[in-house]
């Protein structure tokens, strides 16, 4: 049985445009279907974008997490990722079949009241209990994605 979904990433008011740039590149070497910003809105041409990413995969923009949420896929769930207590450790985090994944700039992550509208929230475990780059932490998480469901395509294989 082929395992089926999507998968969309996203930074709540993205600190430095190469960042998007970044994540969108990545996105379109993982297979996300679509990336967007919440709050400050970037130029469709990113210097870090050299996949062309923003011929296959659409940015869009959110004016507020409220207007997130409203648009929200049917059926994939918010899942922010971000230093927090109530966080689930990446490492066992059962990814789901649609999601999209929120990530907040270096310099403040997500506030409490948008971790608060997330349905899961997810940490990266690291060595030091910093934050790291959006664009870092974004590809970890993707690939996370990929390498949990390429496992469950194993399985799934008679």
């Amino acid at each position: 049985m082929t395992v089926r979904g999507f998968f969309a990433v996203g930074v709540w008011h993205p600190k430095h445009e190469v960042n998007v740039g970044s994540v969108w590149r990545t996105a379109h070497l993982y297979g996300a279907s679509m990336i967007f910003t919440v709050g400050r809105r970037y130029a469709d041409r990113q210097s870090s974008d050299t996949t062309a990413a923003r011929l296959s995969i659409p940015l869009i923009h959110f004016a507020d997490v409220d207007d997130l949420v409203r648009h929200l896929p049917y059926g994939a769930p918010l899942v922010g990722i971000e230093l927090d207590p109530r966080a689930r450790p990446l490492g066992g985090y059962a990814h789901r079949p649609a999601a999209c994944y929120l990530f907040g700039a270096e310099d403040h992550g997500l506030s409490p009241d948008v971790r608060d509208r997330c349905h899961d929230l997810v940490q990266i475990e690291a060595v030091a209990p910093w934050s790291m780059n959006v664009a870092n932490a974004a590809a970890i998480v993707m690939h996370h994605r990929h390498t949990a469901h390429q496992l469950a395509m194993t399985r799934s294989t008679p």
